[in-house]
């Protein structure tokens, strides 16, 4: 499938890739802001059904993946570094709050504090700050898929298509076979299982899969996914106590990755781009910011969910907030807390720069760097 040196390195594969045009890709682009604000509206409202709307992790995971095998066009061992560099700097500077918050509080922690420096399981914390760093799940998982990527790259060109549609097994084996143990590995294996199709989606999308696949092979199969996972959500809800699919892995692998490969399959194979974007400048904008501050505000929302509440209760005090602003409408909260990530995203998307060895900068502009680049 493709030349590979030996050692740590991933060679350039030898099969043709698909053009592709310089600058942004602002598909993806938007994709990744729609994930975002998809993911502070969840916990924000706690709608239950935004999940079947856009599953915004599989999302991330399926873009993540493509600029992931796009990267390891290059040595690995230099990849690796580069992606663990870009991750780390910006979850430090984030966890030295959370974790200096919850040691204020009284929170003492164990030798599992080293999960605190990398997160190669989920790191401890105190109840009263969980809302704050629970959403460590994610960079765990995004950490492990880059670490294992040289690997399941290297399997995925043996046989794409086979490989890619195989990677739904391992969620059904803990779903029906086999019993994920307790703790921080059952909870990092349960999440690469779900994920693993979304992420060699990207993949298969890299490499020009998708593009060569007739519609009537795809369009099928992921309609078909997406039943499953649909059916499965609705038919369990006594078992998980909801229809979330946060709470449901199997339905959440299914429905996500039937969802995500519509949407890699019109990228790929009608060449979408929305090009359009351009012409709206100011949008165009927001979305390049999103995307050169994915980490950042991913990071912080929580965060500036949690400090939107003491401050709504402030405004409370002042009798013109009282009589003219939807001071008790979570739609007022969720207002507020897109003004303090913009605060954050100020005040702290620099670290952003600085881990990817660029000039810190308030606002970027122009191409940027992602979470998944």
């Amino acid at each position: 499938m493709g030349a590979h040196s030996k050692g740590a390195t991933v060679a350039v594969p030898a099969r043709p890739e698909p053009a592709r045009r310089p600058g942004r890709d602002r598909y993806f682009d938007t994709l990744r802001a729609v994930a975002l604000v998809r993911v502070v509206a969840y916990h924000t409202f706690g709608w239950a059904w935004a999940g079947l709307v856009f599953p915004s992790m599989g999302v991330m995971f399926g873009l993540a993946g493509t600029l992931m095998a796009t990267s390891l066009q290059r040595p690995a061992l230099t990849v690796l570094g580069s992606r663990i560099r870009r991750l780390l700097p910006p979850f430090w500077f984030w966890g030295v709050f959370v974790v200096g918050a919850m040691l204020v509080h009284g929170w003492m922690p164990g030798w599992q504090i080293v999960y605190w420096v990398v997160p190669l399981g989920d790191p401890p914390g105190d109840a009263w700050a969980e809302q704050a760093w629970e959403i460590v799940w994610y960079l765990r998982t995004y950490l492990w898929f880059v670490l294992l990527s040289p690997l399941l790259l290297k399997v995925f060109w043996l046989a794409p298509v086979p490989v890619l549609l195989a990677s739904l097994v391992p969620v059904v084996v803990l779903r029906y076979a086999w019993q994920p143990p307790d703790g921080r590995l059952g909870s990092a294996l349960t999440d690469l299982a779900t994920f693993l199709f979304c992420w060699l989606l990207g993949f298969a999308h890299h490499d020009g899969v998708l593009a060569r696949l007739k519609p009537a092979a795809v369009v099928p199969l992921a309609l078909g996914a997406l039943a499953y996972g649909g059916w499965y959500a609705f038919e369990h809800q006594a078992e998980y106590g909801t229809y979330d699919l946060d709470e449901n892995p199997l339905a959440q692998a299914f429905w996500s990755a039937g969802f995500v490969t519509l949407l890699m399959y019109a990228k790929a194979r009608f060449r979408t781009d929305f090009a359009g974007l351009a012409r709206f400048r100011r949008l165009d904008r927001v979305v390049a910011v999103f995307n050169a501050r994915a980490v950042t505000i991913y990071l912080w929302h929580e965060i500036a969910l949690i400090l939107a509440v003491p401050l709504i209760d402030r405004f409370w005090d002042v009798p013109a907030f009282e009589a003219y602003l939807p001071l008790d409408s979570q739609w007022f909260m969720f207002g507020v807390g897109w003004v303090l990530i913009a605060v954050f995203v100020l005040l702290c998307g620099w670290v952003e720069d600085l881990a990817a060895r660029r000039k810190p900068r308030l606002l970027p502009g122009g191409r940027t760097a992602t979470m998944g680049q």
